[in-house]
């Protein structure tokens, strides 16, 4: 199935499921939003292709897209029209932190819907379907976690990717010196200049990077995938606004 396919059956399934919890889950957050008049909405700057930034700088991509269809059905769902979109960047560290405090209402980047985050936060219906894979310099191969044995292995701080890598190292013995980047685009870096021999992470976002480097032919994504990765889009859990708004406004920050 086509990309194009994709985020087509995408954003018709948020449409009809996404917007459930958005108006039931989030009914306190939607009364913020309308007597503020302003909606928080995070973006990331190299998850290509769902949230990057454009020769802009404006978030763009793929799940930038379907929150652009949610900013406006809360348009109309609050009576808006006029609703401002205050743009947050963010990290795959500091994401639910900012999600749980207030600073921003939702999160559009490249999120990993599993049980352990679920304890913090809630998500839409999964949009897509990735697994982790290696990002690795052309000519490397990586046919099985054996061949990680001894190598420098880097993926994101605050990732999936990075705990499923720490947990095959330890499960299996390898050896792996495993760095955390603050971003994909400093952790591809990391490979490209010879640093680490692989970059972690979902393959979608890794062949993304790969696309956009200056000599893509000189980077290859390797392996079978280690683990599912479904992508879903970040809310507030339970009463979005009930412990992280009131505790700001009681702070008077």
């Amino acid at each position: 199935m086509s990309l194009k396919s994709v985020r087509a059956l995408s954003l018709l399934a948020l449409s009809m499921s996404c917007g459930l919890p958005l108006l039931a889950q989030a009914e306190t957050t939607l009364e913020k939003v309308k007597q503020s008049g302003v909606i928080g909405v995070a973006y990331r700057e190299s998850s290509i292709p769902f949230s990057y930034l454009d020769d802009k700088a404006q978030p763009v991509g793929f799940g930038a897209d379907i929150c652009n269809k949610v900013v406006e059905a809360v348009k109309k769902s609050t009576g808006r029209a006029d609703l401002k979109v205050q743009l947050q960047a963010v990290t795959s560290a500091n994401r639910i932190p900012l999600l749980q405090n207030g600073t921003i209402d939702i999160e559009c980047g490249s999120t990993t819907n599993n049980s352990e985050r679920g304890k913090q936060v809630a998500f839409a219906t999964n949009y897509f379907y990735t697994g982790t894979r290696f990002l690795v310099k052309a000519g490397s191969t990586v046919k099985s976690p054996d061949e990680l044995r001894g190598k420098v292995i880097v993926s994101t701080t605050g990732t999936t990717n990075l705990r499923v890598v720490r947990t095959l190292n330890e499960e299996k013995k390898l050896g792996i010196e495993l760095l955390g980047a603050k971003d994909h685009a400093e952790a591809a870096l990391l490979v490209q200049s010879g640093r680490a021999f692989a970059f972690a992470m979902d393959d979608i976002l890794l062949y993304g990077l790969k696309a956009g480097a200056a000599n893509p032919a000189e980077l290859a994504v390797v392996g079978d995938a280690i683990q599912v990765e479904p992508y879903a889009i970040m809310l507030r859990k339970d009463d979005p606004r009930s412990r992280s708004w009131s505790t700001t406004r009681s702070q008077g920050s």
